[in-house]
């Protein structure tokens, strides 16, 4: 574990030499300490990378050259990955095979965007046809400079890789700042970095709160793009920041995502794919599908079976081998949770399962897997998102019913829909409002598809080129013919 922040290439004590308790959510005790960075650590942090970006190798390497060093972090990342899957565990508390599959999936994100990068020397411009014989005109692309980016706790690695990688690709320099409740992994990265050679100042990890770390990094002058995961009231707050100083800004915010049921659809396939996406990582998933609307012929035979399976997993601290419920990410987020389902059922919800912490485990921030029923459109539980493991079920009466619900939401991020009949899941998907959309399944992310919601669920994508392009520039290069003469003040 490391007690120092990752700042132009070296590792350095916080200047206000302060550090906090890292908890384990099973065991509700501190396994570890982090550095507690504030404003005069972001500051220095920025300027490394401004250094870095300015003046330094990496923007003016070729993409290839740029590509060594992701693919160079990708094997480091395989190669810890055991150890850091139970970092991940032990400061999250997802179940293991969860964790490893992250830390497979974040070393696969630092590969595939070394591939883009590559990509980036075969087409370094693009001539653009003009209606003017006397001129040419071409597009070239260009990092974006020093990106800022500040992460989540549900998945901390992947989604420092998510913004890392990409940026990096991209010949940008980097701070990082992870959530105050998971902070390890990323410096971990930051131990990988060193290791492979990064540069000194292309990549800074400056751990602490968001009060004291987040918002100096939102406000520095330095910074030229803001990239932020997480709720909506702090993506508005920092969408706000970004605004004074006209700062590039994607946000992944918030979702409370639907899920359609039609009536042809093979009964547990069904409830496999709403369990997988309402339980998995404690349904702590911005894209969590929460709302789940069963077509009504279906609607009993479903909630029976689904209430039935979900009595049957297994919780427990998340490296118990076979455990398939961890603990939420803290005592905090459990409480607000439990506060929601209350206030939930004072509106005429019913809890059909779950709904209260288990009674077989004393210690740790658990809470049961929860289904919630007879919940009127307005009720808060299926306005708002919970972040956690409870999935809210409705039936609906038919497909414009469905989608007329499904879409009645300020969030956007995503949806999915299961059905027989394939034309009319086309239909459905088409119709959804929302900028993921799953056709019988619920969650598969993969890194090459783009990444990001509608509405209130953010601005811009992440994943895919579209990752990539969040952290370039276009710029225009228009040339005159000299051998031709303009002539308008000048006459010859």
């Amino acid at each position: 574990m490391r007690d120092k922040l990752f700042i132009d290439g070296q590792w350095v004590a916080p200047l206000g030499g302060g550090a906090f308790p890292v908890i384990n959510p099973a065991t509700e005790q501190e396994f570890a300490t982090a550095p507690a960075g504030g404003a005069g650590d972001i500051d220095l942090a920025v300027k490394a990378a401004r250094r870095a970006f300015d003046s330094g190798p990496w923007p003016r390497m070729t993409g290839a050259e740029r590509a060594r060093y992701l693919r160079a972090i990708s094997d480091k990342i395989l190669e810890r990955k055991q150890d850091l899957a139970r970092i991940e565990v032990m400061d999250n508390g997802k179940p293991l095979p969860e964790a490893v599959w992250d830390i497979e999936d974040a070393a696969g994100c630092f590969a595939f965007y070394a591939g883009l990068a590559e990509q980036l020397d075969a087409h370094p411009e693009e001539a653009i046809p003009l209606g003017d014989a006397r001129f040419t005109s071409k597009v070239v692309r260009e990092p974006i400079g020093v990106a800022g980016a500040i992460i989540p706790w549900n998945y901390p690695l992947l989604m420092a890789s998510w913004k890392v990688a990409p940026a990096l690709a991209a010949g940008c320099a980097m701070v990082l700042k992870p959530s105050e409740l998971t902070p390890l992994t990323a410096l971990e990265l930051g131990a990988i970095a060193e290791e492979v050679g990064l540069p000194a100042g292309v990549l800074n990890i400056v751990t602490g709160f968001g009060a004291d770390a987040g918002q100096p990094l939102s406000e520095h002058p330095g910074v030229d793009k803001l990239a932020f995961t997480g709720s909506v009231p702090t993506g508005s707050k920092i969408m706000a920041t970004a605004a004074r100083d006209i700062k590039n800004v994607s946000l992944e915010l918030g979702g409370k995502s639907p899920f359609v049921v039609f009536a042809d659809c093979d009964i547990d396939k069904a409830v496999e794919w709403i369990m997988f996406g309402i339980f998995w990582n404690q349904g702590q998933v911005c894209s969590a599908t929460s709302r789940v609307l069963v077509e009504e012929s279906l609607y009993p035979a479903l909630l029976a079976r689904l209430t039935e399976e979900t009595q049957k997993i297994t919780m427990g601290d998340g490296l118990t081998e076979g455990v398939l419920l961890g603990p939420l990410v803290s005592k905090g987020q459990r409480d607000k949770i439990l506060a929601m389902i209350e206030q939930g059922m004072a509106e005429g919800a019913v809890v059909a399962t779950g709904g209260k912490p288990p009674a077989t485990l004393q210690t740790g921030y658990f809470l049961e897997p929860t289904i919630i029923t007879e919940l009127a459109e307005g009720n808060s539980l299926w306005r708002e998102e919970i972040f956690g493991p409870v999935v809210c079920v409705k039936p609906f009466k038919d497909e414009a019913d469905a989608i007329r619900m499904a879409n009645d939401s300020r969030f956007g991020l995503a949806a999915a829909v299961m059905s027989d009949d394939l034309a009319r899941c086309e239909r459905v998907a088409r119709a959804f409002r929302a900028g993921i959309v799953w056709v019988n399944c619920s969650q598969p992310t993969f890194t090459e598809a783009p990444w990001g919601g509608y509405k209130q669920s953010g601005i811009g994508r992440e994943l895919g080129r579209w990752g990539l392009e969040n952290y370039l520039e276009t710029k225009q290069i228009t040339s005159f013919d000299a051998s031709e003469t303009w002539g308008w003040y000048l006459k010859s």
